[in-house]
């Protein structure tokens, strides 16, 4: 597996999946993300995985539109767009999310979960069933397994 964080160099690849959703946005709350590499790496995925968060504490971008062009370019580079959306009031709203999964939902590259009981998802949950046909996922992991089958091209 191959981890791309914020900054790095995006890779024109048939494999990759993006990891949208809410970003913890100070260092008292943990980022799911953590958790969702760990179970890529122990389900052996071997693609890409762009992670919009920093490595480390060093700052990569010098402006919020290098931040935001850098993501853009990874959703567009990516066959899969994983939104987790374990929104919690008021320490993770995930107010981009609700745009970015509104706007990247009719790319048919999305798949979407959030844990049950998460903060006001129902328009979220709503849309993608309208789309989809699907409900949202409720668990992290099988999320991810079924990103990775997506990635392969597989039928969900």
């Amino acid at each position: 597996m191959k981890i791309k964080y914020y900054g790095d160099k995006i890779e024109k690849s048939t494999r990759a999946i993006s990891l949208c959703g809410p970003t913890p946005r100070n260092n008292k709350v943990t980022s799911w993300r953590k958790e969702a590499l760990n179970i890529l790496q122990n389900i052996n995925y071997d693609g890409i995985v762009y992670v919009p968060e920093l490595k480390d504490e060093t700052p990569v971008f010098k402006t919020k539109d290098e931040q935001v062009s850098w993501e853009r370019d990874c959703y567009m580079n990516s066959n899969v767009l994983l939104f987790w959306v374990p929104r919690k009031f008021p320490s993770m709203l995930g107010l981009t999310t609700n745009v970015e999964f509104g706007y990247w939902l009719k790319s048919k590259k999305c798949i979407y979960g959030r844990p049950d009981g998460a903060y006001r998802t129902h328009y979220l949950d709503w849309l993608y069933n309208l789309e989809y046909n699907k409900n949202p996922i409720n668990s992290l992991e099988e999320l991810l397994k079924q990103a990775v089958k997506m990635s392969k091209g597989e039928q969900l």
